[in-house]
């Protein structure tokens, strides 16, 4: 599949759905408190987004049942929403969710904590969130792709912290994942070259002890193989000829 550079009128349709997408997690952030359960915060994230007149587009895609992926503790991605699933004090719980508005896709991700966290955690998620950061410096015109690899891992690895290798970041338009696949580990090839109107959606998902993975039995929950807690932080990404363009930050 090739990559796809977008138009102007494309780019200016990809900002409003990402933009929906950023108030969306922003209203979710709200709600995150011990208590509630991930099936709550599905509801509630389905609710804000068919209230803005936009579809989820997780919600059955590839067959994954709910809108919103919900993550707790040592889930890394896909967790499944559950009424029986409650979040408690201490806890860290990772959103990833997207949008279609008139037919482009928007996808972001975020980890908070639940009540007062773990010192240990916060830096987690603190350092994941800077990874990304981090590698979108060199999100530029004429740069190559995996520079933004090189750059997450170059940073992730001074903490000793465990890149997951089995999941990466993707290309994003008029559907959820189109090329180029985007790792977040250090890459031997540089990648292609960066061109203005590109749009990625990048994602690191680290791991507070090794990165490798499992799937647990409903074939979508990842979790890391240790039990160590997972950090996920994930934005749709402009490429222009100057600096990089987050299209899902308000």
């Amino acid at each position: 599949m090739a990559v796809t550079i977008k138009t102007q009128r494309e780019i200016d349709l990809m900002r409003e759905s990402c933009r929906l997408l950023a108030k969306v997690h922003d209203e979710l952030a709200q709600a995150i408190e011990p208590g509630i359960s991930t099936l709550y915060i599905d509801q509630l994230g389905e609710k804000i987004i068919r209230g803005y007149g936009c579809i989820p587009n997780f919600l059955h895609y590839n067959g994954y049942p709910a809108s919103i992926c919900v993550s707790v503790n040592d889930e890394v991605v896909h967790g499944i929403p559950s009424k029986d699933r409650i979040l408690v004090e201490g806890d860290i719980v990772s959103l990833d969710c997207g949008l279609i508005y008139k037919g482009y896709h928007s996808d972001a991700a975020r980890t908070h904590g639940v009540g007062t966290i773990s010192p240990e955690a916060q830096k987690l998620i603190d350092e994941t969130r800077n990874s990304f950061f981090e590698g979108i410096k060199y999100a530029k015109e004429g740069n190559h792709l995996h520079d933004i690899s090189n750059a997450i891992d170059d940073y992730i690895s001074q903490f000793g912290y465990g890149i997951v290798r089995d999941l990466v970041g993707h290309g994003i338009g008029t559907s959820l994942h189109e090329a180029p696949e985007i790792p977040n580990f250090r890459q031997k090839r540089r990648g292609l070259k960066l061109r203005a109107g590109m749009t990625l959606a990048i994602e690191p998902m680290i791991n507070m002890g090794s990165g490798d993975v499992d799937w647990l039995d409903d074939d979508w929950t990842v979790v890391s193989s240790d039990g160590t807690l997972s950090a996920h932080y994930e934005n749709t990404v402009l490429i222009t000829d100057g600096e990089p363009e987050i299209l899902t930050i308000l």
